[in-house]
């Protein structure tokens, strides 16, 4: 699933971050609310995590934008402002929790997750071709023999991603802003050793799901029997 953190305080932003990456989300961070509500209308989010004062544009403004436009994100406002009438005003323009800072990153972490879990209890698990994706247990699972086999951070995280978009070209830098964020150093090295992990995960299990490489273009997950998605 996927999350956008709106959040000028870069330092508090990167922390949320890779809290949230440790619990398997894809994370991005905008710095100011201009670049947030680019990205909350011009992106999928499962969950907005936004703050109201922000430079550019306050986050109340996003928020409106947001539920105007029909975005369907989750939307939990993060604020140094505790006092009822803020929280009224949240709720009012179509907030669905409000966290007052200074907050505990393990309480924001339980109100995310409490309010994903809203969306996915019925459905805790990607599917493609023969592939299962177990959301919960980070298992990979072939559907026709049920063989599986364990992934965990950066291979649940890529394959995640793969698995939300089957049939589609990512290129590089998609993928490192999806799943790798601000942590860039030595990315390239990184990717392909991740992919190279969950290929032969993927041949433990015997599945005929793809990942392959587009020399200069990026990678497409693909599923090699004819007429199955």
């Amino acid at each position: 699933m996927r999350i956008l953190i709106v959040e000028d305080e870069k330092s508090l932003a990167e922390l949320i971050s890779d809290r949230l990456k440790k619990e398997k989300y894809l994370v991005d961070i905008s710095l100011d609310g201009e670049e947030g509500l680019y990205n909350a209308l011009t992106d999928t989010y499962d969950l907005i995590l936004l703050d109201i004062m922000l430079p550019k544009v306050d986050g109340l403004e996003i928020l409106k934008e947001v539920k105007e436009n029909n975005i369907k994100s989750k939307v939990i406002m993060l604020t140094a402002k505790s006092e009822l009438e803020d929280k009224l005003l949240g709720f009012s323009k179509g907030a669905n929790d409000y966290v007052a800072k200074p907050f505990h990153i393990d309480e924001l972490v339980a109100r995310v997750n409490a309010q994903l879990r809203i969306e996915s209890v019925k459905d805790n698990n990607l599917e493609f071709g023969d592939l299962i994706l177990d959301l919960k247990t980070s298992d990979i699972i072939n559907k026709n023999n049920n063989d599986k086999i364990n992934i965990i951070n950066k291979e649940f995280q890529l394959l995640e991603y793969f698995m939300h978009n089957p049939n589609q070209v990512l290129s590089k830098e998609m993928i490192y802003d999806k799943v790798w964020g601000m942590e860039n150093d030595s990315i390239s090295n990184n990717l392909e050793a991740y992919l190279s992990f969950i290929r032969k995960k993927l041949k433990i299990i015997n599945s005929n799901v793809k990942i392959r490489s587009l020399r200069n273009i990026g990678y497409k997950m693909e599923y090699e029997n004819e007429g199955v998605k």
